[in-house]
């Protein structure tokens, strides 16, 4: 089962060949597929659902999205939020960092395990890396609380291949196919499975950008994506109102 927001819903993972329906795919369904081929080794079943839906809150992710896990039973839940809650300059941390434990130990009270994610540094990444400090302290916090709990992290934020802009989508918040390919694998490594280890390695530096082509960049993506984000805050809005989530139920994956 995952839980989450954006991310896990699969934002920009428009792979031609792993979307359905129209939706983005994303990294937890390329883990599904992964511990799908790994089951079917072993003669066992798999089954799998994505309750994640974009601009959820923590509260969202581990309140009725948790509720809604738990009550199929998993053997493992990846939990990932927050990240929408600490781009929020008021952000309470110790108060999210409360919340997602005992979420956490919810669900391991269940004898199923869970999978956690630190942010990623956004120490390259323009306006959001403002938001460093409060990130970091959610990546120490999501630490701890695995230890204490006995969960599983992938750690984004030592990902440095993910510091590399060929990895974002234009909007420059979610990741592109080769992103969240990437975070699959290193899931997968995270929970004990071997894992190409490509996932790891950045890439070949990119040629130069002139300080005027930046600068054209930089307001292209205020005006395309910056805007209407601070205008759907100011009105109360949110990029899933009405949304539902993808993979409700669980269902086999196609290993392949």
């Amino acid at each position: 089962m995952a839980v989450g927001d954006s991310f896990t819903e699969g934002m920009c993972d428009d792979d031609p060949a792993l979307v359905h329906d129209g939706e983005f795919a994303g990294w937890a369904d390329r883990l599904a597929a992964h511990l799908s081929q790994i089951t079917q080794g072993a003669g066992a079943g798999f089954g799998y659902a994505n309750l994640a839906v974009r601009g959820r809150k923590l509260a969202d992710v581990v309140g009725p999205q948790l509720d809604d896990a738990l009550a199929l039973s998993p053997d493992l839940v990846s939990i990932v939020g927050g990240g929408n809650d600490i781009l929020r300059p008021k952000a309470d941390l110790d108060a999210l960092a409360a919340e997602l434990e005992r979420a956490v130990a919810r669900v391991r009270a269940t004898g199923a395990d869970v999978l956690m994610a630190t942010p990623v540094d956004p120490a390259d990444a323009p306006l959001v890396k403002a938001t460093r400090g409060r990130a970091a302290v959610h990546s120490a916090n999501v630490w701890s609380i695995a230890q204490r709990h006995g969960a599983h992290v992938v750690d984004q934020w030592g990902m440095r291949a993910l510091r590399d802009w060929r990895m974002w989508s234009e909007d420059r918040i979610h990741m592109t196919s080769e992103g969240h390919r990437r975070v699959s694998l290193a899931a997968l490594a995270a929970l004990g499975h071997p894992a190409a280890d490509d996932w790891q390695t950045p890439l070949d530096p990119a040629p130069p950008i002139g300080r005027r082509e930046a600068l054209q960049a930089n307001a292209q993506w205020a005006r395309e994506y910056v805007g209407p984000w601070v205008h759907r805050r100011l009105t109360g809005r949110s990029s899933g109102d009405d949304r539902r989530a993808k993979r409700p139920d669980v269902t086999p994956v196609d290993p392949t």
